[in-house]
């Protein structure tokens, strides 16, 4: 649910991060130029010298292109100068901007209306449901074409390939982590957990910290929106427990499990045992993001980016007083799983040949270029004369190990205000998938559940999930025929 993502270029990520995020361990190995994902269409590489009128770069073609609203400044000024630098490799090309951002209860009419943008952004949930629905392009001649196919990250490239088929592009991702104010818990005398904690731990320190009288949390757990089963949906996976299985060509709940009551009896223990949570429980990513931002709770679990983001930019923290946790193991050497999804480019299938091979070349203009990363040290300049901070999310679009990923990791290297995250978290950090079938709908029925949970004491855990499943399953995975 990659649907809070950070505004700027990204963060070199080791190959013992990409190695522990599992489900794609091998995968996440690829060295440069080996193990890239696969497609069943093979395409041969595009002639060098093609005759006039079989050169793209010579008809004229108009894009309209996905664009950041107007109150990402910084990100339009950055697209401007991309579009810019694009016009002047092809003259040929009419860009028409279209600050639309996909939302799953729009798409529908924007396709029905034929306005939908040549490209736009979606999620790592939305792959089965958009390929579906028929509303993104098949763009596998594209990609196998694409010179850097081999070097881009596989661990997110991997979720918008559908049946051997690619379908998007990735921009970058995220694994959830848990994010820590270090000065509450000095504030309060509460030990700084270790790197490889435990649920119990978690439960401890957010204890430790609360203080409700003054309206103070030790955690504040997302309580609203889809956001809030989200959130939950972690707990789930560290308890070793599924959204949904396959089975019978069928797409089956599972999350009514012993795993599931499991993760719900815990998030019962931060409510009701702990009293650790906010008063006002009702928080969706902004404002859950904004208390930790505001010292009114010293945890918050997200994507680390844009949390980081705004404390240190908009909260004045210190990045020595922002750590980054992954997930809890719900035990001792558990996993520290972490729901992993990520931020992806697609191309509108109803756009002609001609504006869908302009919209790949535009999406991955600045992808191993150098002027991309002249792009990058411009922007690493320009927050050193504001007197801000950098904060690089935790995966990117290309493979860690890659050549274009020790380029960059040299340009952060020239400056101080990059916020660094521990070399200790890449070897723990355990990424799982989100499904790929309604994993929205299932979100937002699980938010009522936890909604009823913190308003209500002594609800009955495996009650809540077998209503929740029987809601998901006939409303929406009844209606899925699996291919």
């Amino acid at each position: 649910m990659r649907k809070f993502s950070s505004m700027l270029l990204c963060f070199l990520v080791t190959g013992s991060l990409l190695s522990a995020c599992g489900g794609n361990n091998n995968a996440a190995e690829n060295k440069e130029g080996n193990n890239a994902p696969a497609v069943t269409n093979t395409a041969t590489d595009a002639p060098t010298n093609a005759p006039a009128e079989d050169d793209i770069t010579k008809r004229k073609v108009t894009i309209k292109i996905h664009y950041p609203t107007p109150d990402l400044t910084e990100m339009r000024t950055q697209e401007d100068d991309k579009i810019k630098r694009f016009q002047a490799e092809y003259p040929n090309v009419e860009i028409v901007k279209d600050d639309w951002q996909y939302n799953v209860s729009e798409i529908g009419v924007k396709m029905a209306a034929n306005e939908a943008p040549t490209f736009f952004n979606t999620y790592a949930t939305e792959a089965k449901f958009l390929v579906e629905k028929g509303w993104v392009a098949d763009v596998t001649d594209l990609w196998n074409n694409y010179e850097f196919k081999n070097q881009i990250n596989p661990v997110l490239q991997n979720q918008f390939i559908v049946d051997g088929k690619v379908f998007g592009v990735t921009q970058k991702g995220y694994v959830t982590t848990t994010m820590i104010n270090k000065k509450m818990l000095d504030d309060k005398g509460v030990a700084v957990p270790s790197m490889d904690w435990t649920w119990e731990d978690m439960l401890n320190t957010a204890k430790g910290v609360a203080d409700p009288k003054k309206g103070i949390s030790g955690i504040a757990p997302m309580g609203k929106g889809n956001e809030a089963g989200w959130n939950w949906t972690n707990f789930l996976f560290e308890a070793g427990g599924e959204i949904q299985k396959i089975e019978g060509g069928k797409v089956v709940a599972t999350f009514n499990s012993d795993a599931g009551v499991k993760a719900l009896d815990f998030y019962k223990k931060l409510r009701w045992e702990a009293n650790a949570i906010p008063q006002d429980w009702a928080l969706g990513w902004g404002d859950a993001v904004g208390a930790f931002q505001q010292g009114r709770t010293a945890m918050v679990i997200a994507g680390s980016d844009g949390v980081i983001e705004q404390a240190l930019n908009q909260g004045g923290l210190k990045p020595e007083d922002v750590l980054t946790y992954p997930m809890p193991a719900a035990e001792k050497g558990g996993k520290h799983t972490g729901v992993l999804g990520g931020d992806y480019l697609v191309i509108n299938p109803n756009a002609t040949k001609d504006e869908q091979e302009m919209a790949f070349r535009y999406i991955t203009f600045d992808y191993f270029s150098d002027k991309g990363l002249e792009a990058l040290e411009a922007i690493l300049q320009q927050r050193t004369t504001d007197g801000k901070y950098f904060i690089p999310p935790l995966l990117d679009y290309y493979s860690a190990d890659s050549e274009f990923g020790k380029k960059t990791k040299a340009v952060y290297d020239k400056f101080d205000n990059v916020y660094q995250y521990s070399p200790d978290i890449m070897a723990l950090l355990d990424g799982k998938p989100e499904a790929q079938y309604n994993t929205q709908d299932y979100y937002a029925t699980m938010s009522n559940e936890i909604q009823e949970l913190f308003s209500k004491k002594g609800t009955d855990s495996k009650t809540q999930l077998d209503n929740a499943a029987k809601i998901v399953q006939e409303k929406f995975f009844d209606t899925i025929k699996v291919q």
